[in-house]
């Protein structure tokens, strides 16, 4: 077991009030959740690599909040701790998730050949719950379909790059948060094992971050390839930045179109991504990378994490499901600043970012749009949001560029 829960049975020595955490100020999905009589119910379990409640929390507990969103508060420290402490997760879950129960079961689509387009977007929207399981997906019932092809790419003029990415996290291992040294280096060195096997547009190479200088990893981190260095307090208080950057690295093909980072939040992450509106290439790549991927697992006798209510295991209760996030960096200079921008992206169930990341601003009208949902619709589901709701935001953008109203395009609430 990578640490020993003796820690923990020292606090067990003081009474449950004693230890229950100050959570008067705090903003997050944790806070809400964790009441005195649930971490006293739960405080005393841990799950079999040791890890225990209080290890969950640290990082709601010492990160009260978030000033652009509400932060989940919590992690998981393996794949049982979903399980172990679901007095906790489920509820979380199912707050962060919207409404998505105990008793739902998670659906996953990656086949590309399924991404829909039906003109600029005002009929997008969510795609039903529930239906196929894992591998499952057969088009999301909509009409009338068109393929995604060459001349359906998002508008370059106001789509400047594309992006889809999710994270994966091998059967065996504790996550990140846990994970002793030993198991973090032979996480990459299974890694590099596998991704060196990637042939064709998907050959490249593993670049290690203690073999790099500080300008080279500097210069991958501004060109939006690299994650950055470990000083968000939401990763130092969950532990995932331990003996940083020792077996942290990634890897990419030739192109620089395909990446996978290895060892930060999760085992790995891994990216399509490239200039331009054609989200139909990217997420094809995406699915045909990730699926060679986890066969090269396969063959070495690991597999994800994976199970039918969750989806794909993730550290992160946020990132449940597919993990999945498309999205777009997009020129919107007047809908930007649009009183109703907030309420068209909620009800298209996209959010909005800077370009710099989650905690940054927009800057020349410049944002991140991408799918504010993971967990409960497909891939392709997912996908398909954002391609309708971006044509959709493009069509209201050009409306304002020639002083014309946007009220009858902006989507109905449901």
């Amino acid at each position: 077991m990578p640490f020993s829960n003796s820690h923990n049975a020292l606090k067990l020595r003081f009474p449950a009030e004693d230890e229950f955490p100050d959570l008067s100020g705090h903003n997050n999905h944790m806070a809400r959740v964790l009441t005195p009589e649930l971490y006293a119910e739960l405080r005393a379990r841990s799950t079999p690599s040791g890890f225990s409640l209080d290890d969950c929390i640290q990082t709601g507990v010492d990160n009260p909040g978030h000033p652009y969103i509400l932060t989940v508060g919590c992690v998981a420290g393996d794949e049982e701790s979903y399980d172990v402490f679901k007095e906790l997760f489920d509820p979380i879950i199912e707050d962060r998730h919207g409404g998505y129960k105990p008793c739902d079961e998670h659906k996953t689509d990656l086949n590309p050949d399924n991404l829909q387009v039906r003109g600029p977007g005002r009929g997008g929207g969510a795609g039903p719950r529930g239906g196929a399981g894992r591998g499952g997906g057969g088009g999301l019932g909509r009409s009338p379909p068109l393929r995604l092809q060459g001349g359906d790419d998002l508008d370059p003029n106001y789509v400047l790059s594309s992006r889809v990415r999710t994270g994966r996290s091998i059967r065996g291992f504790c996550l990140p948060p846990h994970c002793s040294r030993g198991e973090r280096r032979a996480i990459e060195k299974l890694a590099v094992e596998a991704l060196s096997s990637l042939d064709g547009d998907l050959a490249g190479r593993y670049y290690a971050l203690k073999s790099m200088t500080e300008a080279e990893q500097q210069q991958l981190i501004d060109d939006h390839f690299l994650f950055d260095k470990p000083v968000s307090p939401l990763l130092l208080a969950s532990g995932m930045a331990r003996d940083w950057p020792d077996a942290r690295g990634i890897w990419h093909n030739d192109n620089k179109t395909f990446l996978v980072w290895v060892n930060e939040e999760d085992h790995l992450r891994v990216i399509s991504m490239q200039k331009g509106g054609n989200m139909k290439e990217v997420f094809t790549r995406f699915c045909h990378g990730l699926t060679q991927i986890e066969t090269l697992f396969k063959s070495k006798d690991y597999e994800f994490m994976w199970n039918p209510h969750l989806g794909y295991i993730l550290t992160c209760p946020s990132n449940l499901g597919t993990g999945l996030r498309a999205g777009v960096h997009i020129k919107l200079p007047h809908l930007g600043k649009h009183e109703k921008f907030p309420e068209v992206l909620k009800r298209l169930r996209l959010q909005k970012r800077g370009t710099g990341g989650v905690d940054t601003a927009a800057v020349g009208g410049v944002f991140d749009v991408s799918n504010a949902d993971r967990l409960g619709f497909s891939e392709v589901e997912l996908v398909q949001m954002v391609v309708d709701g971006v044509k959709l935001l493009i069509e209201m953008e050009q409306r304002l560029e020639q002083g014309q109203a946007i009220d009858d395009l902006v989507p109905a609430q449901k």
